[in-house]
C-alpha cells in the first residue's frame, strides 16, 4: 500500500503564507511506523519520561529541603530525609539514562530511515523518464529531495516527539510554579508567544533560503567534480581553468556564507533578547517569592523548588519553541521529498503486450517531436517502415535528428504527434519494461560500469546472465572480446574502472564491451548509436565481419557517421534538419548523386587525406 498522502495539493511554502503541512507530518509518521515501529515507540517513551524528570526533581528538592528543616527543628534525624534523597538519586539517574537511551533510539531510527527513504527516492527516480533528467527544474527538485532526505524525516519525528516532551515538561513546571506563585503564568505567556512568532518567521526565512539554493548546490557540486574528477582534471590542468573555477566556487560559497551569517545573527539577537528579558522577569518573580518566605507565607522548600523550577522553565520554554518551529520547518523539507515521489512518469503504458511471435517490425507514422524550449522540431513528419530482421542505417550531419529518432523508437521520449509501432503495437500502449526487454541499445555515451568485466557484459541481461559465468564467456567469444578480457589481471573477475579498481580500458576497449553487452540481450530490436566511434579501422572491420552472425534474426538500426559502417545496411535513410530526405541502398544513393553521395565523397576524401 502506498504511503504517499492522497492529496498533496498545496504542499510547499511562501514566506509569510504557509500552506497546510499536515499531509507531510502524516506521511513522515507513516513511513517511520512502517519502517520500525518499535524504535519510534522507544523514542516517544524515553522523551516523555525525560520530560517529567525536571518536575519530579523539583518535588524531590522541595521535600528534601522541608524534611531537612523539620529534622533539624524536631530532632527527627536522617530518617525523615532518606526517602527524598533516594527519590532525588533515582530521578537524577533516570535523567542521565534517558539521554543515552534517546541517543541510541534516534541513531537507530535515523539509520533505518536513511536506508528506506533513500532507496525509495532511487527506485522512483528509476521509474521516471529520461526527459525529466534533462530538465533543470526537475534537477532542482531532485536536488531538494535527495538533500539529506532521511535526516529531514528523522529530525521531524524526533523534533515532533521532543516537542511533545517539552510541552509535558513546561506544563508540569508551570503547574508547580503556579501553585507557588500564580503570576508566573502571565509572565510565561507574555514573553513566550512573541518569541514563538519570531522563531517561526525565522524558520520560514531559512527554509525559503534553502529552497532557493538547489541550483547553487548543483553548481557547487559541478565545480568540485570538474576540479577533482578523473575525466576532467587533465584538461582543466592543461587549459589552466582551475583558478577561474575555484574563484567561481569561492564566490558562490561566499554568497551562501553571507546569507547564513545574516540568518545566524538574527537568531542570536532574538534568542539573546528572549534570554535576557525572561531571566529578568523570572528573577523578579524569585525576589517576590523570597519576600513571601520572609513573611512566612511560603516555606524554604517552596523557595528552593521555585528557584530550580523557574530556571528549568526558562530553558524548557526555549527548547519547546525551538522544537516546535523546527518541527514545522522540517515538514517543509519533508514536502520536498513528497513532491519528488509524486512526480509521475510522462511515458506510461496501457498494459498492452507484444505478440510472442513478433520479429521487430518498426513503423513510424508521421512522427514529429520537439525538445522542451526548442524553437524548431528535432523531427518533423517522419514516416518509415523497417521490415523484421532488416538492417537499416541512419546518416546525416550532426543535429539532423538521428539519435532522437532511435530514442523515440525505444520510447525514451514520446512524440508530439504521430505514432511509433513495434510489431503492429503502438509503443505508447506498451509497458516500458515490456518494451525495453525487446530492445538492445548501445548509446554514444555508453556505460562504463564500475564492476567486473563479466558483470559489464552480464548487465545486458542481468536476470538471465547474472549468475551464469559460462554464458558470459560464450557471449564474449562471439563478440570477440574474450581475448581482451582474458588478458586482464584477473580475467573476467577484473574490476574495471578507476573509481574502485586499478584497471581502466581505452575508449575502443570499453566500446567493445558495450557492444558485447548489447548482444547479450535476447532482443528483437538492436539499436547501435555510433557503435564504432572509438574503434580503429582494424577493430571496426573485425566487429562488422561478425556483425551479420551476431545480429541474425534481429531488426537492427545503425546510427553512424562512418560510411564503412553503413555500407552493410540493407537500406540507408538520410536525415537533414529533422526530415528524411533520401533512402535506399548504398549503391542506389550513390547513383543519385544527392546528399548521401556528397557526404560519402567528403568522408572518402577525409580518409584519403588522413592516410596520406
Amino acid at each position: 500500500m502506498s504511503l504517499l498522502p492522497r492529496n498533496t495539493a498545496g504542499l510547499g511554502v511562501k514566506l509569510g503564507k504557509v500552506r497546510p503541512m499536515l499531509p507531510s507530518a502524516r506521511w513522515a509518521l507513516r513511513v517511520a511506523w512502517s519502517t520500525n515501529a518499535s524504535l519510534l515507540i522507544g523514542v516517544a517513551v524515553v522523551v516523555l519520561v525525560r520530560a517529567l524528570v525536571p518536575a519530579l526533581l523539583a518535588v524531590a528538592a522541595r521535600g528534601l529541603v522541608n524534611s531537612t528543616v523539620e529534622a533539624s527543628t524536631t530532632g527527627g534525624g536522617i530518617v525523615l530525609v532518606l526517602p527524598w534523597l533516594a527519590l532525588g538519586f533515582l530521578f537524577t539517574a533516570a535523567e542521565g539514562v534517558t539521554v543515552q537511551a534517546r541517543r541510541f533510539f534516534v541513531h537507530r531510527l535515523h539509520d533505518d530511515l536513511n536506508c528506506r527513504v533513500t532507496a525509495d527516492i532511487l527506485e522512483h527516480a528509476a521509474r521516471l523518464d529520461v526527459a525529466h533528467f534533462e530538465d533543470p527544474r526537475f534537477r532542482d527538485m531532485l536536488e531538494r529531495a535527495r538533500h539529506n532526505p532521511a535526516d529531514h524525516v528523522a529530525r521531524f519525528l524526533t523534533d515532533a516527539i521532543g516537542c511533545i516532551g517539552d510541552v509535558v515538561q513546561v506544563a508540569s513546571l508551570v503547574g508547580i510554579l503556579v501553585f507557588i506563585e500564580p503570576l508566573i503564568l502571565g509572565v510565561v505567556a507574555f514573553f513566550a508567544l512573541p518569541y514563538l512568532w519570531f522563531q517561526w518567521r525565522l524558520s520560514l526565512r531559512h527554509y525559503a533560503l534553502e529552497h532557493s539554493r538547489a541550483t547553487k548546490r548543483r553548481w557547487s557540486g559541478y565545480f568540485v567534480s570538474t576540479l577533482t574528477g578523473r575525466t576532467s582534471v587533465a584538461e582543466v590542468k592543461l587549459l589552466g581553468l582551475a583558478p577561474m573555477l575555484v574563484e567561481r566556487f569561492r564566490a558562490l560559497m561566499s554568497e551562501v556564507r553571507d546569507q547564513d551569517r545574516i540568518h545566524y545573527l538574527r537568531g542570536f539577537t532574538g534568542g539573546s533578547v528572549f534570554v535576557l528579558v525572561t531571566t529578568l522577569a523570572i528573577y523578579a518573580m524569585f525576589v517576590r517569592v523570597v519576600l513571601l518566605v520572609v513573611q512566612g507565607r511560603l516555606t524554604l522548600g517552596d523557595l528552593a523548588i521555585f528557584g530550580g523550577a523557574a530556571t528549568r522553565l526558562r530553558n524548557g520554554l526555549e527548547n519547546l519553541i525551538a522544537s516546535l518551529t523546527s518541527t514545522l520547518e522540517r515538514t517543509l523539507y519533508v514536502a520536498n521529498v513528497i513532491e519528488f515521489l509524486h512526480t509521475a512518469p510522462a511515458v506510461v503504458g496501457r498494459g498492452t503486450t507484444l505478440p510472442s511471435s513478433g520479429r521487430g517490425e518498426i513503423v513510424l507514422d508521421r512522427v514529429t517531436f520537439s525538445y522542451p524550449g526548442a524553437k524548431e522540431p528535432a523531427l518533423e513528419d517522419i514516416s518509415l517502415r523497417i521490415e523484421p530482421g532488416e538492417t537499416v542505417a541512419l546518416v546525416g550531419e550532426n543535429g539532423a535528428g538521428k539519435t532522437t529518432l532511435v530514442k523515440l523508437i525505444a520510447r525514451l521520449y514520446d512524440p508530439d504527434r504521430g505514432r511509433v509501432l513495434l510489431d503492429g503495437v503502438d509503443v505508447h500502449d506498451l509497458d516500458a519494461t515490456e518494451l525495453h526487454r525487446r530492445i538492445a541499445f548501445v548509446f554514444q555515451s555508453f556505460g562504463r560500469y564500475e564492476a567486473s568485466a563479466a558483470d559489464n557484459i552480464a548487465y545486458g541481461d542481468w536476470e538471465r546472465l547474472g549468475g551464469d559465468r559460462e554464458a558470459v564467456r560464450r557471449l564474449a567469444t562471439q563478440a570477440r572480446v574474450s581475448d581482451l578480457i582474458e588478458s586482464l589481471a584477473d580475467g573476467y573477475d577484473t574490476q574495471l574502472g578507476r573509481v574502485f579498481g586499478q584497471t581502466d580500458l581505452s575508449g575502443g576497449e570499453w566500446q567493445k564491451i558495450a557492444v558485447a553487452r548489447a548482444f547479450a540481450r535476447e532482443a528483437t530490436l538492436l539499436i547501435l548509436d555510433e557503435p564504432t566511434s572509438n574503434l580503429d579501422a582494424r577493430a571496426e572491420h573485425e566487429l562488422f565481419s561478425r556483425f551479420r552472425e551476431l545480429a541474425r534474426g534481429r531488426t537492427t538500426i545503425i546510427v553512424s557517421h562512418r560510411f564503412s559502417s553503413v555500407r552493410m545496411a540493407d537500406r540507408i535513410f538520410v536525415l537533414d534538419r529533422g526530415r528524411i530526405i533520401e533512402s535506399g541502398t548504398h549503391d542506389e544513393l550513390l547513383s543519385r548523386q544527392g546528399s548521401y553521395a556528397q557526404l560519402y565523397d567528403l568522408h572518402s576524401r577525409h580518409l584519403v587525406k588522413a592516410a596520406g
